[in-house]
């Protein structure tokens, strides 16, 4: 279980101090919680924070009893923490065999790398010795992440708006992945997203607009609002149909 406590994270622009997040605090204890809100609204840096790769200036995180706030994102990751960029890394010099192995601490066989590639769409001997650098799209980028979360097995994954880039794969395929990743790790999964067809798979929702939790509870009761245009933060209406 993961609960943030009145996180803040301020930053210095110019001379001033610009307030990125605002006192936020809310659970991660159920299988599937997404965080939605419009552009801008604080959601990556959430992700980022909970990953370890920025540091909130107040509040606390606590990671299964233990408080995490201190740790770094390697120490994070060696707790269970796996996090999935929004836009990949690109690693030159690198094949996406060894970038799996490294993700999955180097136990697994070509065997599982194939399993995995297979479950995110790709077919594995066009991809396991290729290098991970430009000449791979976007979207092919995403799918190599994605497969490095599976083959790690954490029971806690971040996945930064894991449907970009991803067209000529199908949503239900995605979906598919992170229902998979649930029954291997009986853990949690934090998407970031304000795709309907996968906020509609969440147990829970939290809308961040403006840095803060504007409104937060049961799917069955926050996507509608978000549908109809009726939750804080309207102007994602358009961006779910």
């Amino acid at each position: 279980m993961l609960e943030l406590k009145n996180i803040s994270y301020l930053v210095d622009e110019q001379s001033t101090t610009k307030e990125i997040i605002r006192d936020v605090s809310f659970k991660v204890d159920e299988r599937f919680v997404a965080i939605t809100g419009p552009n801008g609204g604080g959601k990556s840096t959430i992700a980022k924070i909970v990953a370890g790769i920025v540091k909130p200036t107040s509040g606390r995180i606590i990671f299964d009893g233990t408080d995490i706030t201190d740790m770094n994102i390697t120490e994070r990751a060696r707790l269970g923490i796996s996090y999935a960029f929004q836009q990949p890394v690109r690693f030159k010099g690198i094949t996406v065999k060894d970038l799996i192995k490294l993700a999955a601490g180097n136990e697994k066989g070509n065997v599982d790398i194939c399993g995995v590639l297979s479950e995110v769409g790709l077919c594995a001997k066009d991809y396991i010795n290729r290098e991970v650098n430009a000449s791979l799209s976007g979207g092919e980028l995403k799918r190599i992440e994605i497969a490095m979360i599976l083959a790690r097995g954490t029971k806690f994954s971040i996945f930064d708006e894991p449907e970009a880039g991803i067209d000529l794969w199908s949503f239900q395929s995605l979906i598919k992945v992170f229902e998979k990743m649930y029954e291997r790790t009986n853990g949690s999964i934090l998407i970031i997203s304000h795709q309907e067809r996968i906020l509609d798979i969440a147990d829970r929702i939290v809308v961040i607009a403006n840095g803060e939790v504007s409104a937060e509870g049961k799917k069955e009761d926050i996507l509608p609002e978000l549908l109809a245009g009726t939750a804080a933060c309207p102007a994602l209406t358009e961006k779910m149909k």
